[in-house]
């Protein structure tokens, strides 16, 4: 019996949830909306918490940790698991000994990320069970349960979250004490070994699982939920989802409430069908309710009322539904709080921070007009205006490999560079400076090493000498690295000093070998960099050329044809002085 509540984000309550469970390890690779699970859940003395390199290798560990009989929670977003889906696809084959749960938060409406993709393929593809809660208190129940139905079925389970569900806050009232669940390891290799032999053997017991699983969904005992209200619609949906098609109807309709969403409870979907007039699927991207409802021979409307992408909202739900009861839109909560609300801010588009060390390579790039791959970090805003100096994102680490293949190609009017962070350089750049250096490529490649992960919030990295907890520990050495895999040539410089930057740019691209450019300077937000005199302009001076302006610096305005500072933003940087043709910027 819960003897305690609380106000909890809903990341916050996943990892309630874990270390309620009994989790002994946490592993992850940090990255919004999912960042703060590892966090909350490293507060917690009793688990052992790290940031791995990247999510593939944090879900080996995770998983290493559950063979060995303990219970481990690996989390990531969406696209992290990708990168984990190497080990995601055998882990159904092997089972588990310890509980092993994976908490991936989606991102509709691409709030921070590449893609839209929806987890909820990878659990029918991986043939796992999923469950995904709807608000902060599900998040801690289903957190527990998880790590029962990992064990109880040998299977790994996958907690969905979405960037709603992440970072909303809501009431815990069920909270526990720890529990303490630790398993004995039997070697076993017919059922951790999966060489040809011993997979094709293990094949069987996986589509029992999913037909033992399948009954569970159905039994009273799970997570799924029918809530009665009219009859004349009836509502299936899970996570965000129901929270709005909840709060848009009411009691109007009823609602089939789903926790597991895969597998479905068929046997639930055909008798709630059966009881209401027409049945309507409310998910946010893909159909993936809807379709395996379809598949049941049971008919419903989904994608044909709503958007297969994107975030949905109460007034969108509310609109949809409301037409069905014949009564025009219901009335959502949205449009009356307008009158309210005060008009909305203005818009403002993420630039990179005063003092941001990546602002002088971008900037010198685009002077030199030097066609750029870029990554995933802070500097992918260097693909805006004014600095306009990236040429591609695609994801974490594809920055070097597209470098290489755009080298390969040809005809791109010059070399090509990759840019790319010292944290994601360890999470899977490193294999691509491999692949460059050993097929004997010219890239060449600029590590803006600014000491932390910065765009998910600070984390740590193998490069910055310190673990998650802030313990200290051994740092990799960048430019060592690059020489051990074989790299012709290494140069470090510091990012601010212009000068040395294009000189630098110049020299590396020239050379007939893969080459390296370490930019070094910590990020802004660590505080770190002596902060300099704010720069003041000297108008008499000043020609307004708008060569500052071209830094895209958040600190600098341009008013009335000639800049200004805002001394409250200015670091002292002096980047703008530097840039100034005039000598009218002094810093």
């Amino acid at each position: 019996m819960g003897h305690k509540m609380e106000l909890m984000l809903g990341n916050q309550a996943v990892a309630r949830g874990a270390y309620e469970a009994g989790v002994k390890v946490g592993t992850a690779y940090p990255g919004t909306p999912s960042t703060e699970i590892t966090e909350y859940l490293a507060k917690y003395g009793e688990v052992y918490c790290e940031w791995s390199p990247n999510e593939k290798v944090a879900l080996e560990v995770a998983a290493g940790a559950s063979v060995a009989g303990v219970r481990a929670l690996c989390s990531m977003k969406h696209v992290g698991l990708n990168v984990a889906a190497d080990p995601l696809f055998t882990l159904p084959y092997t089972g588990v000994n310890g509980g092993l749960v994976i908490a991936v938060a989606d991102d509709p409406g691409i709030h921070s990320s590449q893609n839209e993709q929806d987890t909820r393929n990878y659990a029918v593809a991986a043939k796992v069970p999923m469950l995904e809660p709807a608000d902060s208190g599900e998040c801690v129940a289903y957190a527990r349960l998880a790590f029962g139905l990992s064990e109880r079925f040998d299977t790994p389970v996958i907690l969905r979250l979405t960037t709603r569900v992440s970072h909303s806050r809501g009431i815990v009232a069920d909270l526990r004490g720890r529990e303490e669940h630790v398993r004995q390891y039997v070697r076993d290799p017919a059922k951790y070994v999966m060489m040809p032999a011993m997979a094709r053997k293990r094949q069987a017991s996986i589509e029992r699982r999913m037909g033992l699983l399948s009954e569970y969904a159905s039994d009273g005992e799970s997570p799924n939920e029918v809530i009665w209200g009219g009859k004349e619609v009836g509502v299936i949906a899970a996570g965000i989802a129901y929270q709005y098609a909840a709060e848009a109807m009411g009691d109007s309709v009823s609602y089939l409430k789903l926790g597991m969403v895969y597998p479905l409870p068929e046997r639930t979907v055909r008798e709630f069908a059966s009881k209401v007039r027409r049945l309507v699927v409310v998910e946010e991207l893909d159909p993936f309710i809807e379709r395996q409802v379809r598949a049941m021979g049971v008919d419903c409307v989904g994608k044909g009322l709503f958007s297969p992408f994107g975030e949905y909202s109460v007034g969108m739900v509310a609109k949809a539904l409301g037409g069905m009861l014949g009564e025009g839109p219901a009335t959502a909560p949205e449009p009356g709080l307008k009158n309210l609300q005060a008009p909305p801010p203005p818009a403002r588009p993420p630039v990179m921070c005063p003092g941001c060390p990546h602002r002088g390579v971008f900037y010198v790039l685009r002077k030199l007009r030097v066609t750029v791959a870029g990554d995933i970090g802070c500097y992918t805003l260097g693909a805006l205006s004014p600095l306009e100096s990236m040429d591609t994102c695609l994801c974490m680490g594809a920055g070097v490999s597209m470098a290489h293949g755009m080298a390969l190609a040809g005809g791109m009017g010059g070399r090509s560079v990759a840019v790319i962070g010292d944290s994601t350089f360890m999470h899977s750049g490193i294999t691509s400076l491999i692949d460059i250096v050993y097929n004997k490529g010219r890239s060449t490649v600029i590590i803006l090493d600014n000491s932390t992960t910065a765009m998910t919030g600070l984390q740590q990295n193998p490069a910055t000498g310190l673990t998650l907890r802030g313990a200290e520990t051994h740092r990799a050495d960048l430019a060592k690295l690059c020489e051990a895999v074989g790299v012709g040539s290494v140069a470090e410089v510091d990012p601010f000093d212009l000068a040395a930057m294009e000189k630098a740019v110049i020299e590396e691209t020239g050379k007939d070998c893969c080459s390296v450019i370490i930019a070094r300077r910590p990020c802004a937000s660590l505080g770190q960099s002596p902060k300099g005199k704010p720069a003041s302009v000297d108008r008499d001076a000043c020609s307004g050329c708008g060569a500052c302006m071209r830094l895209g610096c958040p600190s600098l305005s341009k008013g009335d044809g000639k800049p200004a500072v805002d001394r409250s933003y200015c670091v002292g940087c002096g980047l703008c002085a530097k840039v100034c043709p005039k000598g009218a910027i002094k810093a």
